[in-house]
């Protein structure tokens, strides 16, 4: 890979490493599900009147708001309103095992010896992490783990979907998920008018942040590397983003690093990375 492009990558494992730094903050100031409205409406905003779609993709779109905006998003910045950020990152690693369980169980995809084996440390490294002091209760944990099944749904809906360019998957995703979460903080949040008049850098800041560096700038970058590199090749990059963001939550929010963390944490990664890189490809082989 050449450096322009590594530099490239290494920048996304940055900006979304630290993304989760960011939400964690901005829940602090904004309640989660009012924050998840918030970025759905800017990423809306910004891309919707530039990438139209078909009308009879709508139904699509529909259901991947439900699977990717909803039950993804809602649930992760919930989550991490309540687990240290580090271990929350770690969580959502989990989506690429439940993703690869999903499409064993409804595409008929074989499932490998190295992959069998990526599957059982990931989830070996889940029953590591509940262990530990990091989440204050079960509830944490069970949120993060479903929005991770969120996000392996979702992956499937894509793939199995019709051809719409990311971008416009984005916008369009976003603008359908908004009177969803919206009807959820309406529901089961409250002072929403007064958090917002309240909020400082850190809430403002984290709408900006998730909805512009995280969904638009680093996924626009991501999809330019794909589109010059083969998938394997860009893998062990995606694995550097829990690490970072582990890293990022110790220096900036003064999050511990203790044994379950570090043993599990190891394991989820290296389970990951079994299922995910395809070291034939990698080494050029």
């Amino acid at each position: 890979m050449p450096l322009r492009d590594l530099l490239l990558g290494l920048s996304i494992v940055a900006i979304w490493a630290f993304n989760i730094i960011v939400i964690k903050l901005g829940v602090e100031e904004l309640p989660p599900l009012l924050l998840t409205t918030l970025r759905f409406m800017l990423v809306a905003v910004l891309l919707v009147p530039f990438h139209p779609v078909a009308r009879h993709h709508l139904p699509f779109l529909l259901l991947l708001s439900a699977t990717f905006g909803t039950l993804h998003f809602a649930l992760l910045f919930i989550g991490l309103g309540q687990a240290e950020a580090g271990t929350g990152a770690l969580l959502v690693q989990m989506g690429t095992p439940f993703a690869t369980l999903l499409a064993v169980l409804f595409l008929g995809e074989r499932l490998s010896l190295k992959r069998m084996a990526g599957l059982v440390l990931s989830f070996g490294g889940v029953v590591v992490l509940a262990g530990g002091p990091s989440l204050p209760s079960a509830l944490p944990m069970t949120l993060l783990l479903l929005s991770a099944f969120g996000w392996a749904v979702s992956q499937l809906l894509i793939k199995k979907g019709p051809n719409i360019p990311p971008l416009a998957l984005a916008g369009w995703t976003a603008l359908l998920a908004v009177p969803q979460v919206a009807i959820g903080s309406w529901w089961f949040e409250s002072g929403q008018v007064s958090a917002m008049a309240s909020a400082g850098w850190f809430g403002w800041g984290a709408v900006f942040y998730t909805a512009v560096m995280s969904s638009i700038v680093a996924y626009g970058m991501w999809y330019g590397l794909l589109r010059r590199h083969p998938v394997s090749r860009l893998a062990p990059l995606s694995l550097m983003v829990p690490m970072g963001a582990v890293i990022l939550g110790i220096v900036l929010l003064g999050e511990n690093l203790n044994t379950h963390v570090l043993f599990g944490g190891v394991m989820v990664i290296a389970g990951v990375g079994l299922i995910v890189i395809r070291f034939r490809a990698l080494f050029g082989r």
